[in-house]
């Protein structure tokens, strides 16, 4: 037979395998506890009348042990689905428990709506989309990309300054007719000056272009045109009489020679610059 004043005092003063002791008290690590607590009315195995609830997979049931079970452990709790409102459990939970102690209904309650009020925000925090996830960062991979980093910053501006130096040596000419530069920067230097050339080119082409002007005949009288006639007729000699002739060949080959020098002196300074 089961007495559970002789249970109770053996697990008090002796040990107990689901008894956790503390400073301020003893907790006790039974499934079946209603309270979490160690003492004679929350102890499930000295009391054979208890009652407890339980969370299986968001599920709510009653338990209930009685004395008429105690000979057989494999039946001795039975177990009620509660609904899942809330108004209709409590209710459930007064129509099973009817004849009980008062202590045991109202800690089944308060346990039962402990673990409504966990359930219900477990479901909110699933129903939540952004949620932010935190990645653990590696502090010693962090500081060798950093010093990686600042060591190829500092690498490519050593390699700035020299390329720059060598250039600018190559202009002047310090170390003669042979030079044994990298290829690389010797193609950028090349490429680099053919650009400066062609855009020199453009803008003189353009100052050239914008040297030229263009009038409206509006404000040209019959007068100028009549005495741009005679003009003309004076300057156009008689292409019969042999010495116009002579005239007219040298007129041509000092135009031509004039050219021929304007078009060195282009040249001569646009390579100058």
């Amino acid at each position: 037979m089961q007495h559970d004043e002789v249970i109770w005092g053996v697990i008090n003063s002796g040990f107990c395998s689901f008894k956790a002791k503390t400073k301020t008290q003893s907790f006790c690590r039974n499934e079946y506890n209603v309270t979490g607590l160690c003492n004679r009315q929350s102890c499930p195995l000295a009391n054979s009348r208890y009652a407890t609830i339980k969370e299986i997979n968001g599920i709510c049931y009653l338990y209930m042990k009685t004395i008429e079970r105690a000979h057989s452990p494999a039946k001795l709790w039975e177990r009620i689905k509660l609904p899942k409102n809330y108004e209709d459990a409590l209710e459930m939970i007064d129509k099973c428990l009817m004849y009980w102690p008062s202590f045991a209904i109202h800690k089944c309650k308060q346990r039962f709506t402990k673990i409504t009020q966990y359930l219900i925000k477990m479901r909110k925090l699933k129903l939540k989309t952004n949620r932010k996830v935190l990645t653990g960062i590696n502090k010693k991979a962090e500081n060798v990309d950093k010093k990686r980093e600042k060591k190829a910053l500092i690498a490519a501006q050593i390699e700035n300054v020299v390329e720059n130096e060598l250039l600018e040596r190559l202009q002047k000419g310090t170390y003669g007719e042979i030079y044994n530069f990298p290829e690389k920067a010797f193609e950028n230097a090349l490429d680099n000056e053919e650009v400066d050339t062609e855009e020199d080119k453009l803008d003189e082409i353009e100052s050239d272009d914008e040297d030229v002007e263009f009038v409206a005949d509006d404000d040209v009288d019959i007068s100028d045109i009549s005495d741009m006639e005679d003009f003309d007729q004076v300057l156009t000699p008689d292409t019969s009489n042999p010495v116009n002739k002579n005239l007219l060949l040298k007129s041509n080959v000092e135009f031509e020679h004039e050219s021929e020098i304007r078009s060195k002196r282009r040249l001569q300074d646009s390579y100058g610059k």
